[in-house]
């Protein structure tokens, strides 16, 4: 082997060594960072151990995790243009006298439906659920009102409700509008059975006491 040939080869070796030291020196630097980094871990966990104190897990209740249902969506839209009809289909030029019962309070009730209604609603077998006020409401407003509270009765369950339409003592003749066309809005609504005058505690001539279906 030549002089040259050999130093070569220990060139090359020293060259190996110095990768293996910075390889071995790279390793280390890597177990140090995570030794540190656990140690460190360990030294947070015991000082929140430490500023926490004991805690005792909750017992486990054996519940299964409860799912909120969804509420079925509503067609609103359709809901709207439904209610819009049925406002427009309301008339004021409709007869009423002939359906009110001939007495001094103009009641009203369902031919299907025996007497005795009339005098359960006087008597508050019903208790009121819900009640509309209409004063100070022009009519069409009244009317679109009264529409939208008898539908959400509906859909809600309601079975007795109170609408005070006012006693029209500043009305032209002394005969309140809203008190006559109140009358005559809700013998138009198939789901009203029926409707008497509310007694003085609940308003009296101003208001009525509507029965509606269940």
């Amino acid at each position: 082997m030549s002089r040259s040939t050999a130093y070569k080869g220990l060139a090359s070796l020293a060259v190996l060594q110095r990768e293996l030291q910075a390889r071995r020196a790279a390793e280390a630097a890597a177990v140090a960072a995570e030794r540190e980094r656990l140690e460190r871990l360990e030294r947070e966990r015991q000082l929140f151990a430490r500023s926490v104190g004991p805690v005792t897990p909750l017992p486990d209740p054996g519940l299964a995790p409860a799912t909120r249902q969804r509420p079925t969506p509503e067609p609103r839209s359709l809901a709207r243009d439904e209610q819009a009809v049925l406002v427009e289909a309301w008339s004021d030029d409709f007869d009423v006298d002939s359906l009110l019962e001939t007495d001094s309070e103009l009641s009203f009730k369902r031919p299907s439906l025996p007497p005795q209604v009339l005098s359960k609603l006087r008597r508050g077998h019903w208790s009121i659920q819900a009640e509309l006020d209409l004063h100070g409401l022009r009519s069409d407003e009244a009317r679109q009102a009264l529409a939208e509270f008898l539908h959400a009765c509906e859909r809600h369950g309601k079975r007795c409700v109170r609408v005070i339409h006012g006693k029209g003592h500043g009305s032209p003749g002394k005969e309140g509008v809203l008190r006559v066309k109140a009358r005559r809005w809700l013998v138009q609504r198939d789901e009203v059975l029926a409707f008497v005058q509310a007694t003085p505690a609940q308003g009296g001539a101003g208001a009525l006491v509507v029965l509606l279906q269940g």
